[in-house]
C-alpha cells in the first residue's frame, strides 16, 4: 500500500470573487445593541479588508434577540445567495440559569446550520458573566469578536471552496476515464 501526504491549500478571496462577488450576511441582534453593533462594525471592516479589491457585499440582517439568530442564519444559508453568514449577538448572564438555556440552543444550532447547509458560519455569540468582559470582547482589551467570527467564516469559506474545487476536478477526471 503507498501512503501519500497531501495538504489542502484554501483558495484566496480573489480567487473565489473571479467566479462570483462574494456575499456574506451579518445576522446581528438588536439586544444589548450597545455591545454588538461594534462587533458588527467590526465584522464589516474585516470584510472588506480582506476582500481588498475583489468584489463582494455585505447584507446585515437584524434579529430580535440572540435565540432569535438561529432562525434567521438558516434561512440565510439556505437561500443560495450567501456564501457565509456570519451570527452576532451578547448574552450576559443575569440572575438566573436563562443565559444558560439560550447559549447552548443557538451554540447548537447554529453548528447544525453550518453542517446541514453547507455554508460557513461564523459564531459571534458572546456568552459573558456581565457589561465589562462584553466591552472587552466587542473592540476592548480582549478584541473583537465580531471581526474574529467574520475572519473565521472567511477562512472556512476559502477552505470549503478548496475542498469543492478538488471534489470537481476528481469528478471530471472520473467522467473522462
Amino acid at each position: 500500500m503507498t501512503s501519500r501526504k497531501q495538504k489542502l491549500d484554501p483558495l484566496t478571496l480573489a480567487e473565489i470573487a473571479e467566479q462570483e462577488p462574494i456575499r456574506v450576511a451579518v445576522v446581528v441582534a438588536r439586544y444589548n445593541e450597545w455591545i454588538t453593533r461594534p462587533m458588527q462594525e467590526g465584522a464589516v471592516a474585516t470584510f472588506e479588508k480582506r476582500l481588498g479589491d475583489a468584489e463582494g457585499e455585505v447584507t446585515i440582517i437584524e434579529a430580535a434577540g440572540a435565540f432569535e439568530l438561529p432562525a434567521l442564519v438558516g434561512e440565510a444559508a439556505g437561500s443560495d445567495v450567501f456564501h457565509a453568514v456570519v451570527a452576532l449577538g451578547c448574552v450576559i448572564k443575569g440572575e438566573t440559569s436563562h443565559d444558560q438555556v439560550i447559549n447552548q440552543a443557538v451554540s447548537n444550532e447554529l453548528a447544525r446550520i453550518a453542517v446541514d447547509a453547507g455554508v460557513p458560519v461564523g459564531f459571534g455569540l458572546l456568552t459573558v458573566d456581565n457589561a465589562e468582559q462584553a466591552e472587552a470582547r466587542a473592540g476592548g482589551a480582549m478584541g473583537n469578536k465580531g471581526a474574529e467570527a467574520m475572519d473565521a467564516a472567511l477562512d472556512t469559506l476559502m477552505t470549503l471552496e478548496a475542498m469543492r474545487a478538488e471534489t470537481d476536478c476528481e469528478d471530471t477526471e472520473d467522467d473522462e476515464s
